[in-house]
């Protein structure tokens, strides 16, 4: 990673460029984090611009777009939709070069921060490295999430993710500073490009915007994700199929994703209409009131480089039951906020659920603060604070979630 000039002032607003493949209104991990550090970089009164795949129509435009409370310029690029999966478009790879040498010389910023390397992040960090621009780069992907929706036969799968990760080493290769949310998938990125320094920070999350219930009553289930096939919704289903029908338990699938009418077959097939409901993509309201209705929320998926949905659980006071895989681990204290269960495994899962679902309330409720209390490390202020010291060239220790004020 070379040497760039960085922003002078040590309080000066900054002009940013954040490039990302997705952003609002797609909704996943990495749109979501990059909306709210948009969000938050404007309410501390930086200039910021958005490069991202227009989502209407296709069409190119630069327009000024609300997303978290926050209003910011959005660069729009000419998209196409991706028909293998269900809402994805990316930004055309020809065109990406020249419309990145646009947009940062019109916009002149004092550094550029992509979150991905696959189309927009390539162009910007090219850009921005011919013209001497500090490059902030943040991995928010896995090669393999993106499989299923390659069509590429399982010959050529492994030939397809060596490239993927030749790519990412080469674009994040151009920034000053590389990130990802925990220290696991900062290892793993690590493992497979052959950087070395890669920061860990949390993508961050205001806590104060979410109502814990300590009243809540029954034994509700809720998980929240792109209803796709690394989330082992498949997993759940079963596991939810097997529990002792003296539980009365119900369950309840919070978003969208090309599994949707597969996994609702499913569903009808073990039995279970009329105790699992599938909501599709809801409001942020409808979702806060989701989490609210639960007496614990489950996250089966196997390919978690942090989980923003399972960190809102969390500061909703909800005991997580997760995959023991990838940073899960980061947020699930096993037998203190919930519990960690074999990956693919129905009846560990089936096991563990049925723990919190029995508990007596106190313990319930002593599971439900140490949530509470563990998502403090994770505050957005945090994160925050150390994108500012990177975009400045400041060195910076990496926040420690483990650690809060009790």
């Amino acid at each position: 990673m070379s040497a760039r000039r960085a922003p002078q002032g040590a309080h000066a607003p900054l002009t940013i460029v954040i490039g990302c493949d997705t952003f609002g209104p797609n909704v996943n991990g990495a749109a979501k984090f990059a909306e709210r550090l948009a969000a938050g970089l404007v309410g501390r009164g930086h200039n910021v611009h958005v490069v991202a795949p227009a989502f209407v129509g296709g069409r190119g435009t630069t327009a000024q777009e609300t997303h978290e409370g926050a209003t910011m310029t959005v660069h729009r690029l000419r998209s196409w939709r991706w028909y293998p999966h269900d809402w994805l478009r990316f930004a055309l790879p020809w065109r990406i070069n020249r419309n990145s040498e646009r947009i940062i010389d019109q916009v002149k910023p004092d550094v550029v921060h992509f979150q991905s390397h696959i189309i927009v992040g390539r162009g910007l960090s090219i850009a921005a490295a011919k013209r001497g621009i500090r490059i902030i780069g943040t991995n928010h992907f896995m090669p393999e999430n993106l499989l299923d929706f390659t069509l590429l036969p399982k010959t050529f799968q492994k030939w397809a993710i060596s490239l993927a990760w030749g790519a990412a080493a080469r674009t994040f290769g151009r920034a000053e500073a590389v990130t990802t949310p925990t220290r696991r998938a900062a290892n793993f990125l690590e493992e497979y490009t052959h950087l070395t320094d890669v920061h860990a920070i949390s993508c961050g999350i205001d806590a104060h915007h979410y109502d814990p219930d300590f009243a809540q009553e029954g034994n509700h289930i809720v998980f929240v994700g792109r209803v796709t096939g690394e989330k082992k919704i498949d997993v759940l289903l079963r596991a939810f199929a097997a529990l002792p029908a003296d539980l009365d338990a119900t369950l309840e699938i919070v978003g969208g994703g090309d599994l949707f009418q597969q996994l609702k077959t499913l569903s009808h097939t073990l039995g279970l209409d009329g105790r699992v409901t599938f909501t599709g993509y809801v409001t942020d309201d409808e979702l806060k009131a989701s989490l609210r209705r639960a007496r614990v929320f489950a996250m089966p998926s196997i390919a978690e480089l942090q989980s923003i949905a399972t960190m809102e659980a969390m500061a909703t006071g909800l005991p997580i039951v997760a995959a023991n895989a990838m940073a899960l681990p980061h947020l699930v204290h096993d037998g203190e906020n919930g519990f960690l269960f074999e990956p693919n495994n129905v009846d560990d899962l089936r096991d563990k659920l049925e723990r919190v679902l029995r508990m007596k309330p106190a313990d319930l409720e002593a599971m439900k603060r140490q949530s509470l209390r563990f998502i403090r490390g994770h505050d957005i202020t945090r994160t925050l604070d150390t994108f500012e010291s990177l975009y400045r060239g400041e060195q910076v220790v990496d926040p420690d979630p483990e650690l809060t004020d009790d």
